[in-house]
């Protein structure tokens, strides 16, 4: 047999089985409408995948916008020796920029409206090596800060919900006590706002309000103390290790953190999610590439006569799961490339379709006075696309084998019995 028709038989007759027009022809349809299931389920995990990868890098880029690549802080007392602190961490090649900062925890008083929140004490300057909320103000600046003048930047929400515009005044207080002649009462201040910041996250947008780092210093009677010093990385992803370098090379009794444990929780949670939403739309490209199984278990049975004959030419068993394998296989092959090839096309260019979508519907998916995304962000990785992939041809090829090791046991005297 091998003599006859080469080494290579069970490929020629395999591509051979998949081109020839077929007597039955719901044979056909089945098999067309599996490689069109494949490149669907495969399509659509690409695409779903890169909108997460977006959306992920959307809200990594906004919350480390406003949080730090890495912080040093000291004890309760705070950091003295902020400035050599600062100088030293600065000689690491890694870190791109340092800021120092005092932080906490207020009550923001506008008539009868009151609201919690975070106060964080920043140099206008230094901070816009740290963090990008210069870019974010809907109005006023952060150079309006100056030291002494008891100037305040709010959050969006914040300022709305307070019903504050730049101009107004805020009283703000805080959990240390005063003595007055009219007795232990909180300690307040009254600042002006001088501008309003945007992010587009609620947790900062709602409950973060800027002041300077002179004027925090004295409403928490820190002297030249800080609550710590916030270090911007070259490479977000090395902050790790990083922190690890200049913990060991910082002496004194210093804690040094990085993004990855301070909002471990929430990326955490985004990967489970992506890893979920793997799980189940692969189980599309499954269903779609088991529908390989029935077609290939049809055309067996449609080709009874052509293995018996096969057989007694010589052909092995073997040779005659290899010919099905190539069949079921191509089917899968086909079905992926063609599911790459769209999923690509459409993840490179979901920001554009989404808008003509929205156009010809006459509705807008992502509300922006709902969302604070409001677009579809998209971010394709080759990495997924080659998981998928790979994961499309197994899952093809594993469908083949009981068709084909079905074909393998056809016995030729009974296959040619009534032909």
């Amino acid at each position: 047999m091998h003599a006859v028709l080469g080494e290579r038989y069970e490929l020629l007759l395999g591509l051979r089985y998949t081109r020839a027009k077929r007597r039955n022809h719901f044979i056909s349809f089945i098999s067309l409408a599996s490689m069109l299931g494949i490149g669907l389920g495969v399509a659509t995990l690409i695409v779903v995948l890169s909108v997460m990868n977006g959306f992920e890098s959307e809200l990594r880029q906004r919350i480390l916008g406003m949080a730090s690549h890495a912080t040093i802080s000291g004890n309760t007392e705070g950091l003295p020796e902020w400035r050599e602190v600062a100088r030293m961490a600065g000689q690491n090649p890694d870190v791109a920029g340092t800021a120092p900062y005092i932080e906490g925890e207020a009550l923001v008083k506008v008539g009868g409206e009151i609201s919690g929140t975070v106060i964080r004490g920043v140099l206008p300057a230094e901070e816009a090596k740290v963090s990008d909320i210069g870019a974010h103000m809907t109005s006023g600046t952060l150079a309006d800060l100056a030291g002494g003048a008891f100037n305040i930047v709010l959050g969006y929400e914040l300022a709305q919900q307070l019903g504050v515009t730049r101009g107004d005044k805020v009283d703000l207080m805080i959990p240390q006590l005063s003595v007055t002649p009219a007795g232990v009462l909180p300690r307040f201040r009254r600042f002006n706002v001088v501008g309003v910041f945007r992010i587009g996250m609620y947790e900062f947008d709602r409950g973060l309000v800027l002041v300077h780092l002179d004027d925090a210093a004295a409403l928490y009677r820190m002297g030249d103390n800080v609550t710590g010093v916030r270090l911007k990385l070259n490479d977000l992803f090395q902050a790790p290790r990083v922190a690890r370098e200049i913990a060991l090379a910082t002496p004194g009794a210093y804690f040094v953190s990085d993004w990855t444990r301070s909002h471990a929780n929430f990326f955490r949670a985004v990967a489970t999610e992506k890893t979920v939403m793997f799980l189940i739309l692969s189980l599309l490209v499954g269903i779609a590439a088991f529908n390989i199984v029935s077609t290939l278990v049809m055309v067996v049975q449609d080709k009874q006569a052509d293995i018996a004959i096969l057989r007694t030419l010589g052909a092995t068993p073997r040779s005659i799961m290899a010919v099905f394998m190539v069949q079921g296989s191509v089917i899968g092959v086909i079905g992926t490339v063609l599911g790459v090839s769209l999923g690509v096309l459409l993840a490179v260019n979901v920001q554009t379709l989404v808008p003509l979508l929205e156009a010809a519907t006459g509705r807008q998916f992502l509300s922006p006075d709902i969302y604070y995304i409001s677009d579809l962000p998209s971010d394709l990785k080759i990495a997924d696309v080659i998981q998928i992939s790979l994961l499309s041809l197994a899952l093809g090829l594993v469908s083949t084998l009981y068709p084909a090791w079905r074909a393998s046991r056809v016995q030729p005297a009974e296959a040619l019995r009534y032909e």
